[in-house]
């Protein structure tokens, strides 16, 4: 089936300290492009996919660095505008052993984040497209996110194209405004055929709490979001047990309302870059789900690709087709 996917949302520049120092401690910083939805983007086009991104850059040399890396990962970019302000970033400080990494926030004033709806074409950028991505970081800026958020739906509504949307909580940016994250992003998930999401996501959308444990609380939280929601059809989630910074345990999961499939917990070791993973997640089930795959086929992608990223620095997965058809839970030597 033709047709690409749109994923529309704030573009960002990552500056991250080296060797798991503090900030405090550095004096030079690594830096690389990404945000969520360009890394949803990035994803699918390395998976074989169109993928046009619609976002705006500031008209600066970050801009252009930013809009040579998207290019660079094989994004459409005719939906990215320039405008005054600045560019979106943000700082990591990579964890260490039991010491999680930390992730402070600078994107106050960004070019996206002034922007207004008469910015962006989504008429233009929808045409011919087959999903629209968007997550609940855009709706988290403030009441401009908001107004965007909604402008997007509105128009994928209106051109018929299926949306997938992400939560992405971000407490840190919904706390920072007089906000109703619940209101707002419930009128979203309304609207969304696919939800990037688990069990917590669900709870703080219907405000309620999900009994028992593990496979059961997250069948019990999809039934419920499917009875809330009926356009919704696919609930994607992980669940993730951290042992330390350079080892985690990872499960996928999605349900759909005639079933569920868990995967088994794969191995994800000698952690290279945590951020970007849970993109990459929704990248391996969305490319599962363009291509016509059922439950397994999208809970095995999405976990695939999501420990693929693990071992990839930057934001942005840039692994291909076939490397995620080779994936292996156990492992395996050099291919040769």
């Amino acid at each position: 089936m033709t047709g690409h996917v749109t994923c529309f949302g704030e573009v960002l520049i990552r500056f991250a300290t080296h060797d798991a120092r503090l900030v405090v401690q550095s004096d030079s910083l690594d830096m690389v492009v990404g945000g969520a939805e360009a890394n949803v983007a990035s994803g699918l086009a390395s998976l074989g996919h169109e993928v046009r991104l619609v976002s705006r850059l500031p008209a600066n040399p970050l801009g252009d660095k930013a809009r040579a890396a998207l290019g660079a990962a094989g994004i459409g970019l005719s939906g990215v505008t320039s405008g005054p302000g600045r560019m979106g970033l943000y700082f990591l400080e990579t964890g260490a052993g039991l010491r999680p990494s930390a992730i402070t926030y600078d994107r106050a004033g960004s070019a996206f984040a002034q922007s207004s709806v008469d910015d962006f074409d989504f008429a233009a950028a929808l045409d011919g497209a087959r999903l629209l991505h968007l997550s609940g970081i855009t709706p988290a800026l403030g009441p401009g996110g908001v107004s965007l958020a909604r402008a997007a739906v509105r128009a994928a509504q209106e051109a018929g194209v299926p949306i997938c949307f992400d939560g992405n909580y971000r407490a840190l940016l919904w706390e920072s405004w007089d906000s109703n994250p619940r209101e707002v992003l419930t009128e979203l998930v309304s609207a969304a055929t696919v939800m990037i999401g688990n069990h917590r996501d669900i709870s703080l959308l219907l405000g309620g709490t999900f009994s028992g444990d593990g496979e059961d609380r997250r069948r019990e939280a999809a039934e419920a979001a499917f009875a809330a929601f009926p356009g919704l059809q696919i609930i994607a989630s992980t669940a993730r047990h951290v042992v330390n910074a350079g080892h985690h345990r990872i499960a996928a999961r999605v349900d759909g309302r005639d079933g569920a499939v868990q995967t088994a917990e794969a191995e994800a070791t000698g952690i290279v870059d945590r951020i970007g993973t849970g993109d990459a997640f929704a990248a391996g089930v969305l490319h599962q789900w363009l291509e016509g795959g059922d439950l397994s086929a999208m809970a095995h992608a999405g976990l695939a690709y999501t420990v693929l990223k693990h071992s990839l620095h930057g934001d942005m997965s840039l692994i291909g087709r076939a490397e995620l058809e080779a994936f292996s839970i156990a492992g395996g030597d050099v291919r040769r």
